[in-house]
């Protein structure tokens, strides 16, 4: 049952509004003075059914400071409204489970880990009522792992930092770490993450190279996609991925050059190619005769 003094400390500002501004300076905040105001309704109940969903939701018990939720978000552009529903999952997730809740949002790009880094502030200028503060992890902090020693120390960790670094100049490198050291692990440990590579990687250049790679390094696995690779040929395979991986990084191939690469069916010769391609500093370290 609601008392008296509750309602008497709230109505108060219903009928006399003008009581905030002069409040204000009580609490430290210098509000302006209000130029007009309305009433509105007090009930926040959705009238509509409205679907939201966490792309991860996970709960850790720990030792010493007890549990805490882990909501992980995938986001893949900036997108203003995002902020706010973020906002919305974690005093949700707060709300219905009395736990405190930590939000991870994963990125892709250096732009969108930076935009999503930001302070989303509710409330006006003079005070903020609410900040939202997710951990952001993207290609900006995240390691490229280039040696496949280090990637066979944490294969999952290594599958993330290929999916995070997919845009950048660094990922043929991560991408034939992470593939040498799936080899030496049981087929049900990496057909699973040489899958959720694929799936990471998208449309993007990078997933020619990983798919090229899962054909010559993997090709004892019976994964789909390594079945598709290897039935639409290997080495002409090799050929279109050396040719993506060199672009990416910006070289500017001369016609003979991409004919060569294009007319090439060695696969020796194309692996070896791919290979200098993820770190080589111009065309002359790729193709030089040995």
């Amino acid at each position: 049952m609601v008392s008296s003094p509750h309602e008497a400390m709230h109505r108060v500002f219903q009928d006399h509004p003008g009581l905030f501004s002069r409040v204000g300076p009580a609490l430290g905040v210098d509000f302006p003075p209000y130029t007009s105001f309305d009433v509105m309704p007090t009930d926040l109940t959705e009238t509509q059914p409205l679907e939201r969903r966490v792309d991860t939701l996970l709960r850790f018990d720990t030792e010493r400071d007890g549990p805490f939720l882990l909501a992980v978000e995938a986001q893949g552009k900036k997108d203003p409204g995002k902020t706010a529903s973020w906002a919305y999952y974690l005093s949700y997730l707060h709300s219905k489970h009395r736990l405190p809740p930590v939000l991870l949002v994963v990125c892709q790009d250096r732009a969108t880990a930076e935009w999503a880094s930001r302070p989303f502030r509710i409330g006006p200028a003079p005070w903020t009522s609410l900040t939202l503060h997710p951990l952001v992890a993207g290609p900006h902090n995240l390691p490229a792992i280039t040696d496949p020693a280090e990637a066979a120390e944490d294969l999952a960790l290594a599958v993330l930092a290929a999916v995070t670094h997919a845009k950048e100049p660094d990922v043929g490198a991560i991408l034939k770490a992470l593939s040498a050291a799936l080899r030496d692990v049981p087929e049900d440990v990496a057909d699973p993450l040489a899958e959720l590579t694929a799936q990471g990687l998208g449309k993007l250049p990078a997933a020619d190279l990983w798919r090229t790679l899962m054909a010559v390094d993997l090709s004892f696995y019976k994964s789909p996609i390594s079945q598709e690779i290897r039935a639409e040929g290997k080495a002409e395979g090799e050929a279109r991925a050396l040719l993506v991986v060199l672009q990416s990084r910006g070289f500017q191939l001369p016609a003979a050059t991409e004919q060569k690469v294009s007319e090439c069916r060695d696969s020796r010769t194309l692996n070896q190619w791919l290979s200098r391609a993820a770190t080589a500093d111009s065309l002359d370290e790729v193709f030089h005769e040995d």
